[in-house]
């Protein structure tokens, strides 16, 4: 189905016109006039037509099984008489989706949930394509989340490639597509998807929770060797380079070690004083 404009006057003029007809009408029966009854079945035949149209809704016309067209300008309009007017609402709608439980890409159970903006934009395929477009929409955007979710995996520990938590902005972009995609048969044009819940399933939070913290205490701890490594060279350097002391390759190693522990160690060192033998 097309949406197509349908055929519409000024209902004001019109509601003048069924009044002027129904009044002569009256008037005719009153002198017993025939064409009395002509008049005043012609005003009841053209009432049928009258349609109010209310901001930000629509009416599809049907006549005897055949589409007509819709109408969408508010006002008060005159169309075909005794067609079936079917409304739809223009308003833009959100649509919070239950907390799915799905596997991602490495087959590790996330729960996931996300809030879709939407609004119809063709009244024509909303009422003629799909049987209910509200749950149509419901459905295939349950259909996409979980879609979307097997393609990403929840976290990306090695940094490489986008990820359920680390990317949720291509992630909600790549859901909207995929809306889209679906939701054009009904008529339906998604506005905004974002995802509003993203956790591991109950079964293995307490296992992934504990993989986050070594891996963030992994990086941490790399840092600090790289930052420690660098600082020891750069004291080494410096004394060397100043004069201060001659070291040979013994004790620049013994030097090397003892800063290394100091800087690196969890807990602040104690210092050990020299202070030479009693003989």
């Amino acid at each position: 189905m097309i949406e197509k404009k349908a055929w519409a006057v000024n209902g004001y003029l019109a509601l003048i016109l069924m009044l002027a007809l129904m009044i002569g009408g009256i008037a005719l029966v009153v002198q017993k006039n025939l064409v009395s009854i002509p008049l005043i079945i012609m005003s009841i035949f053209l009432a049928t037509g009258i349609i109010v149209v209310q901001p930000n809704k629509s009416y599809a016309l049907v006549f005897f099984g055949s589409y007509l067209g819709t109408l969408r300008e508010p006002g008060l309009w005159l169309s075909v008489p005794l067609a079936i007017r079917k409304g739809v609402s223009l308003k833009v709608r959100n649509f919070n989706s239950k907390t799915l439980k799905v596997n991602d890409i490495e087959g590790n159970p996330v729960e996931i949930a996300a809030v879709v903006v939407f609004r119809v934009v063709d009244t024509a395929k909303a009422v003629f394509d799909v049987e209910k477009y509200e749950q149509f929409v419901e459905i295939q955007s349950e259909t996409a989340l979980r879609h979307v979710a097997t393609r990403y995996a929840y976290d990306s520990y090695e940094g490489s490639g986008f990820s359920l938590r680390g990317n949720p902005e291509e992630v909600s972009a790549e859901l909207m597509r995929e809306l889209q995609q679906r939701l054009k048969l009904a008529g339906v044009e998604v506005t905004e998807a974002r995802l509003t819940h993203l956790a591991y399933a109950t079964e293995i939070a307490g296992a992934m929770l504990q993989r986050q913290q070594a891996s963030a205490i992994l990086s941490a701890r790399q840092i600090i060797v790289e930052g420690a490594v660098g600082m020891v060279q750069m004291a080494i350097e410096r004394m060397e380079n100043d004069g201060v002391v001659k070291l040979d390759e013994e004790r620049k190693a013994a030097m090397i070690n003892n800063l290394l522990v100091s800087i690196v160690s969890e807990r602040s060192s104690q210092p050990v004083i020299n202070t030479g033998t009693m003989y």
